[in-house]
Formats: structure tokens, C-alpha cells, sequence
């Protein structure tokens, strides 16, 4: 309450004291009466001073340490909503310096992460170049080396195309464009583009689609389903299968990828997805950014993955993209 109202009240029982003639007695009740609220008031205006130099402290404060912790907010005046509106800034500040620290963190580990997996191919090629330098060098030797460096270069361009695709899923700025999909035709594309691949392997590459479509990006969800479907592959030895299914209902579109091949560790199983893990059956040439990039891909039409194994029996993949 107001210093000046509360005079008027002690004001008012003094009147009423008069009118009821009891000069005295009245005067002293009233007199007592308007001492109490003025010592009162002076004790409010202490608090809410002390409380607004606490603020006023806390806000020097954090503007050098955002992680300061805010002190307990105890009033319900204007004090309080002011002291609780601050709080919130803060905690906005907060959150936004958190997602900017992540950011830089993130971009940090991935120039981290090209160039270390950049680094064996440059050295490949810059050895192949000396050698190429070499005085008397056979057209057969020139011819060797240029195609191991033209191999190197297409490394390099691959995991570059890659790296760039997968940072722009995982910030969010790579939208899929989507359309209706044919899968058995889009399934029967990506087969006759590892069929040599699984031939040398000795593995047969089975596809089991019914006519169905789906509503997604060709281009991308081809991508994700070639990299899982060329990973059961690699890791399936001679005389193996990798079987490739699909079914729909009114939820979701379910599309399994089966092998019968080394399978995968308790211990890798978690991580496969996770960007350039490398499990410990990879082959030397896997730099471990194509099942995470086809979780990305998966995760941006709304989708999810998932991967059973056992170790020296096979693994299956499964993939759900829900119904728009």
C-alpha cells in the first residue's frame, strides 16, 4: 500500500476519533496508528531497495558470465515481475550462446574430420606425382600412376560431395524435394548399379518389391538405400545374400535390407550411424559417413532406422517413412 494512502486512513480515524468526541485517547490510537505504517513503510522501501540493488548487482554480473545462477525470486511486486522478466532474458541469452558454442564446436570437429580423411589421398597423390617426375619412366608405369591418381582425386571429390551433403542434413538446410516415387523401380535402379559389385563379391543381390509408391526425394532416398544396401554387401561374403523387402500400410512404408554376413559387434552396433565411426570389420577404404549420412537422409523425409545384428550371422536393416 501506498505511503499516502495510508496516511489518509490514519487520518480518517482521527476524524472519526473527533466526531465521536474522545479527543484523546483517539489521537494517541491514531497518532500510533500513522507511526506504524510510515515505520512500516520506510522497512518496505529498504526491502525493495535491497532487491533492486541485488538486481542491478546480478545484471553487471552475467553480462561476464551468462552461466550465473539467478537468485531466488521471493517478490510479488512490481520488483518481482521486473527481477522475473530479467531471468528470462537471461536464460534466453543463455541458450542461444549454448547453440552458437555447439555450432562452432561442430564446424571445428568436422574441418577436424575432412582433413584427416583428406590427408591419405593428398599423400597418395603427391607420391604419385614424384613418381611421375621420374626421368625414364615407362608409358606402362605413367599410365599406372595416373590412374591411381585419378582414382585418389575421385576419393576426394566423393567424400567432399559427402561431407558437404551430410553438414547441410544435419543443420537442417538441405530440404528434400518431394514427389511420388515408384520404389520397385527405384530399388531395381539401384541394383543394376551394384550388380557388378555384388557379382565379384559372389553375392546375391535379391529385390522383393511390390507396386508401390511413396511420397519422398528420388535423388536422396536413393542415395541412402544405395549406401545401406552397398554396406550389407561389402560386409557379406561369397556364397551370401543381401535381400531387399518392402511393404505399406496406411502409417508407414517399411522397407527392410537384410544380409547374412559378418554381422556386427554388441559394442559397434550402437554407433553405426554416427558420423565416420568405423566399426572394426570396416574395410581400409571406409571412412564411416555412409550409413550416418543415410540416417540424415532417412531423418529428413520424416523417417526412422534401425539396425539388428549378431555377430556371424547377418544384419537387417529397417527403415520406416511415414505417410504424408
Amino acid at each position: 500500500m501506498k505511503l499516502h494512502i495510508k496516511l489518509i486512513i490514519a487520518a480518517a480515524a482521527l476524524i472519526l476519533c473527533a466526531v465521536l468526541h474522545r479527543p484523546l485517547p483517539c489521537c494517541v490510537i491514531a497518532g500510533a496508528f500513522a507511526s506504524f505504517l510510515l515505520a512500516e513503510n520506510i522497512i518496505s522501501e529498504r526491502i525493495r531497495n535491497r532487491r533492486l540493488n541485488s538486481l542491478i548487482d546480478y545484471i553487471t554480473k552475467v553480462q561476464d558470465d551468462l552461466s550465473l545462477a539467478a537468485p531466488e525470486c521471493s517478490d510479488e511486486g512490481l520488483p518481482g515481475i521486473l527481477q522475473s522478466e530479467i531471468y528470462k532474458v537471461v536464460a534466453l541469452l543463455r541458450e542461444q550462446y549454448s547453440g552458437e558454442k555447439k555450432q562452432k564446436e561442430y564446424m571445428a570437429d568436422m574441418l577436424s574430420d575432412i582433413s584427416h580423411q583428406v590427408k591419405t589421398p593428398l599423400t597418395a597423390i603427391q607420391l604419385m606425382t614424384e613418381l611421375l617426375e621420374q626421368p625414364g619412366l615407362d608409358e606402362e608405369k605413367r599410365l599406372q600412376y595416373a590412374e591411381r591418381i585419378d582414382s585418389q582425386v575421385a576419393r576426394i571429390t566423393w567424400l567432399i560431395r559427402n561431407l558437404l551433403a551430410l553438414s547441410q542434413l544435419e543443420a537442417g538446410m538441405l530440404k528434400m524435394k518431394i514427389s511420388p516415387v515408384q520404389l520397385r523401380e527405384l530399388t531395381e535402379d539401384i541394383s543394376g548399379s551394384l550388380d557388378i559389385m555384388a557379382e565379384l563379391k559372389g553375392v546375391a543381390l535379391v529385390t522383393e518389391i511390390p507396386d508401390i509408391a511413396i511420397e519422398a526425394d528420388r535423388h536422396w532416398l536413393r542415395e541412402a538405400l544405395m549406401n545401406i544396401i552397398k554396406n550389407c554387401i561389402e560386409h557379406t561374403g561369397e556364397g551370401g545374400h543381401v535381400i531387399v523387402k518392402a511393404q505399406q500400410n496406411n502409417i508407414f512404408t517399411e522397407i527392410t535390407i537384410e544380409d547374412n554376413g559378418s554381422g556386427i559387434s554388441e559394442a559397434d552396433l550402437p554407433h553405426i550411424f554416427e558420423r565416420f565411426y568405423k566399426a572394426e570389420n570396416a574395410s581400409a577404404q571406409s571412412v564411416g559417413i555412409g550409413l550416418a549420412l543415410a540416417k540424415q537422409i532417412i531423418g529428413g523425409h520424416g523417417g526412422i532406422i534401425d539396425a539388428a545384428s549378431t555377430k556371424g550371422e547377418g544384419t537387417r536393416f529397417t527403415i520406416k517413412i511415414y505417410s504424408r
